[in-house]
């Protein structure tokens, strides 16, 4: 069934179009900035969607998951100075990608509003600031992805891991969308989009990877 009452883009506010319909939930896609998302009314609660989360078994001593953490911390520490101090948004359960910055000598802060919601971290502006496994998550993603790249200084970057819409065909047949915690899903016109507004561009280094770089000079 095609759904009538189509809600606006929570990352540009810009009208959106039926994508997709399956037996749990309508997808829609924003006409300008290309994002797809989730009708808010089949988003899980808080609540559930902790629960979810609880059940992740990911650790600093799950090897898988720090080669799949590499995929954002190896080009991430090629662009950055020795010493340069970073903030991990939506560290999870299990913090790792903290972990593995700081046995490379990178402090870190941690930031997550189910596991590690001390606000207080969002107020301080870092050498770069990493989100993986996150961006598909967020209910309200213009608030967060801005507020994200406010806490970058002005030279610093921003890295985001997400797996990448490719076209409506193969969304059709994809697995991601049936993470019922996945709410919006980016293609790298989104992103081409966000990086238009914070004037950078977007540097694609994986195939679920991006990596903005705030130029100097800009807040």
């Amino acid at each position: 069934m095609i759904c009538t009452e189509i809600p606006g883009c929570p990352l540009c506010n810009s009208p959106a179009g039926n994508y997709h319909q399956d037996t749990r939930r309508a997808y829609f896609r924003c006409s300008h900035c290309r994002l797809v998302f989730v009708d808010p009314r089949d988003f899980l609660s808080a609540q559930e969607e902790k629960s979810r989360y609880d059940l992740h078994q990911n650790s600093p001593d799950n090897a898988g998951y720090r080669r799949f953490l590499s995929r954002m911390c190896l080009p991430m520490t090629e662009r950055l100075s020795r010493g340069s101090c970073g903030l991990d948004f939506g560290c999870g359960p299990g913090p790792t990608l903290s972990v593995m910055f700081e046995e490379l000598g990178y402090p870190m802060a941690i930031y997550d509003p189910f596991y590690a919601a001390d606000e207080s971290v969002l107020d301080v502006e870092y050498d770069f600031v990493t989100a993986t496994e996150v961006a598909e998550h967020l209910h309200h993603p213009r608030e967060c992805l801005n507020r994200m790249w406010r806490c970058v200084k002005p030279g610093g970057y921003l890295g985001m891991m997400t797996k990448r819409v490719v076209d409506q065909e193969a969304f059709v047949k994809w697995h991601y969308k049936n993470d019922e915690t996945h709410v919006c899903f980016y293609s790298s016109e989104t992103f081409s989009w966000l990086a238009k507004q914070w004037q950078t561009t977007p540097e694609f280094v994986d195939k679920d990877v991006v990596i903005f770089r705030k130029r100097r000079g800009h807040r």
